[in-house]
């Protein structure tokens, strides 16, 4: 019951009857035991949160951004804290084939793809209380035309190259050129429509330090990505990674430049 006080700070952004089915669906999800489903709710919640109360709640559109911020800046800021904006997906397992935007995602803790539900987060890192905070939730829903992109990219490392064709990537001799072009992915994308739409909501006191990603975006575009908003990009380096420093002394005016 302590923590549903906590919920009358979103009052001015939601209606009253969101709010108070919000309360009986916070109480269930505390109390109940074994799976989170929509009966299983229902159930827990008592008086007021009959199974088709459950089902209009989650139907209802609500702006969950505004929402994590207003918790987030009511009850959570310090303004003598570092904060910093991480952000990383996470693949549900799910069964059936009638859930929307079901798919076939790379699980990391399982080591392959399983079928289930894929979404990104973005939260909010206090650094002195080593504690994250979510900001923005949204599934990840792939189209035909990067699932196309996908198997046709899988089916080219499986083939072996034609006579006279070299393999694709950088040709051998070229490594230390300068990677001007920042095209990104699907996924990186995904996240910067994420971060672009929420930035407009902290206010100006909250001072961000560094964007924090995942693994596999320690890659030149993801850093390209994250000049953008004017803040560095804390990442693991890929183990095929290979760092350069350009040369300091003036070009002698003949021969190949120092690298």
């Amino acid at each position: 019951m302590e923590s549903l006080a906590c919920l009358p700070c979103l009052q001015p952004t939601v209606t009253r009857t969101p709010l108070r089915q919000f309360h009986r669906i916070a109480l269930a999800m505390v109390v109940r035991t074994g799976r989170v489903t929509m009966l299983g709710l229902s159930r827990w919640a008592g008086p007021g949160g009959s199974d088709r109360t459950v089902q209009r709640f989650f139907a209802t559109v609500m702006p969950w951004a505004v929402l994590f911020w207003v918790f987030f800046r009511h009850h959570v800021y310090r303004s003598e804290e570092t904060y910093l904006l991480g952000g990383d997906d996470v693949v549900v397992p799910k069964a059936g084939k009638t859930t929307p935007g079901r798919d076939r995602f790379f699980a990391r803790l399982d080591g392959k793809p399983v079928p289930g539900l894929a979404f990104v987060a973005l939260s909010l890192v206090s650094s002195p209380r080593r504690r994250s905070f979510p900001s923005r939730v949204e599934q990840v829903g792939r189209s035909d035309a990067e699932k196309a992109a996908s198997q046709a990219q899988a089916a080219a490392k499986q083939l072996p190259p034609a006579r006279g064709k070299r393999y694709p990537g950088r040709p051998q001799g070229r490594k230390t050129t300068a990677k001007t072009d920042a095209t990104l992915s699907p996924e990186l994308e995904r996240i910067k429509r994420m971060i672009d739409a929420w930035l407009p909501l902290r206010a100006a006191s909250l001072s961000l330090t560094y964007v924090v990603l995942d693994g596999p975006f320690g890659t030149h575009h993801a850093l390209a990505m994250a000049r953008q908003w004017h803040l560095p990009l804390l990442a693991k380096l890929r183990a095929a990674s290979a760092l350069y420093w350009p040369s300091p002394g003036p070009y002698a005016g003949r021969g190949p430049r120092r690298q």
